[in-house]
C-alpha cells in the first residue's frame, strides 16, 4: 500500500508541476499574440492611416492653392480656408505619436513651428527671388501650417482674397507644395511599400526591429499620450493663459488667426483616444485598451473616462480660445486641469501598469 500510494503521488506531483510549467507558457503565448495584434493594428490602421488622409488632404490643401492663385476670389480663399482646416485635424490627431520618421526626418518642426517668423516671410516677399518649395525649407518659422494660415487668414483673421499680392500667392503655393511634400516623406516612412517604420512595431522584439520587446513597443504609445498631454496643458494652453503669472497674451496662442485652437487640443486629445483604443476615420480595431481591459478592468475604464473628461472639458471652453483666455478663465482653466489630470494618471496609473504587469 505504501509502494502504491508513493506511486501515485509521485504521478500527481509530476502531473501537477507539468501542468504548472505549461500554463505560464501557454499564458504567455497568448499575450504575445495579443500585443503583436495590438501593434499591429496601432501602427497600420491607426498611425500609418492617419498619415495617410494627412497626405490626401495636404494635396487637397495644395490644389486649393493653386485655383486661388489663377483665380482669386473670395470664394477661392474659402475653399483654401477650408481645406486647411481639413489638413489640420489628421496632423493634429498624429501628435500622440510624435515618434518615428515625423521625430527623426524633422518632419514636425519643418510643418507646425509656431510662431511664425514674419519678418523673414517678409524678407522673401520683398526679394526677387522666385519663392519655391526648397528656398523657404531652409527656415522652418516661414513655412508650414502656421505660415500658410498667416497668409489666408491675415494677422487679425479677416484677409479677404483681394488683399493678397501676386508675391503672396507664390508663397503660398510654395508653401504648400512644401506641405505636401512633407507629409508625403512622413506617409511614405510609415507605409508598408515605403519606408515601413509600421514594421518596428509589428515585429517589435525581434531582429531588425528599433523595440528590442513588444512590451518596449507599447511604453513608447503610451510615452507619446503623455507627451501629447503635457504639451496641451502645459504648453499651448498655459503659455497664451498665463504669460506672464496670470495675464492672458493671445500672441501666444497656436492657430490663432484661424481660430482653430480649440479644435487642435481636441484633436490632440483625440490622437489620445484613437492610440488608446485603436480608432481612425471611423474604424475600430483593437486598441491598447485590449490589453489593459484583459488585465486590469477598472484601469481600462478609468482612463477611457481621463480622455473622454479631457475633450468635454475643451468642448464646454465658450467661444474662441483668444477670447475664452481673457473672459472665460475659468472655463479654460477647467479644460487645463482635465488635461493635466489625463496627463497625471496616464503616468502614475497607465505607464507603470505597462512597464511592470505585461
Amino acid at each position: 500500500m505504501k509502494k502504491s500510494f508513493y506511486y501515485l503521488s509521485l504521478v500527481s506531483v509530476l502531473f501537477i508541476s507539468c501542468s504548472d510549467n505549461n500554463a505560464p507558457d501557454a499564458e504567455s503565448e497568448a499575450n504575445e499574440k495579443l500585443y503583436q495584434e495590438v501593434l499591429t493594428n496601432v501602427a497600420t490602421d491607426v498611425i500609418t492611416a492617419t498619415y495617410k488622409d494627412l497626405n490626401e488632404k495636404a494635396g487637397t490643401l495644395r490644389t486649393a492653392v493653386n485655383t486661388l492663385s489663377s483665380s482669386t476670389t473670395d470664394a477661392n480663399l474659402t475653399a483654401v480656408k477650408t481645406a486647411w482646416q481639413a489638413a489640420r485635424q489628421p496632423w493634429e490627431q498624429s501628435e500622440g505619436f510624435l515618434y518615428g520618421p515625423v521625430d527623426t526626418e524633422g518632419i514636425d518642426p519643418a510643418m507646425d513651428t509656431w510662431p511664425v517668423d514674419v519678418q523673414a516671410m517678409n524678407n522673401i516677399l520683398s526679394s526677387s527671388q522666385t519663392i519655391t518649395a526648397s528656398l523657404i525649407a531652409a527656415n522652418n518659422e516661414a513655412r508650414g501650417f502656421h505660415l500658410i494660415e498667416f497668409l489666408v487668414w491675415g494677422e487679425d483673421g479677416t484677409k479677404t482674397a483681394s488683399k493678397l499680392t501676386a508675391r503672396e500667392k507664390q508663397y503660398l503655393q510654395a508653401a504648400a507644395e512644401d506641405l505636401f511634400n512633407n507629409t508625403q516623406v512622413l506617409y511614405d516612412g510609415w507605409k508598408s511599400n515605403g519606408g515601413n517604420y509600421a514594421n518596428n512595431f509589428i515585429n517589435a522584439g525581434k531582429t531588425g526591429s528599433v523595440y528590442t520587446s513588444k512590451q518596449s513597443a507599447l511604453e513608447e504609445v503610451v510615452e507619446g499620450m503623455i507627451t501629447i498631454a503635457d504639451e496641451v496643458a502645459n504648453g499651448k494652453i498655459e503659455d497664451p493663459l498665463n504669460s506672464e503669472g496670470s495675464t492672458a497674451n493671445p500672441e501666444l496662442e497656436e492657430s490663432r488667426f484661424s481660430n482653430n485652437s480649440k479644435l487642435d487640443f481636441k484633436n490632440n486629445m483625440i490622437s489620445i483616444q484613437n492610440t488608446y483604443e485603436g480608432k481612425y476615420n471611423g474604424k475600430t480595431v483593437d486598441g491598447l485598451s485590449k490589453i489593459i481591459s484583459q488585465k486590469n478592468a477598472s484601469l481600462d475604464t478609468q482612463t477611457k473616462a481621463k480622455i473622454a473628461e479631457a475633450i468635454a472639458a475643451i468642448d464646454a471652453i465658450p467661444g474662441t480660445f483668444t477670447s475664452a483666455i481673457t473672459s472665460n478663465r475659468t472655463a479654460v482653466i477647467s479644460a487645463q486641469k482635465k488635461v493635466n489630470e489625463l496627463r497625471e494618471f496616464l503616468e502614475s496609473q497607465l505607464k507603470p501598469f505597462v512597464n511592470n504587469s505585461l
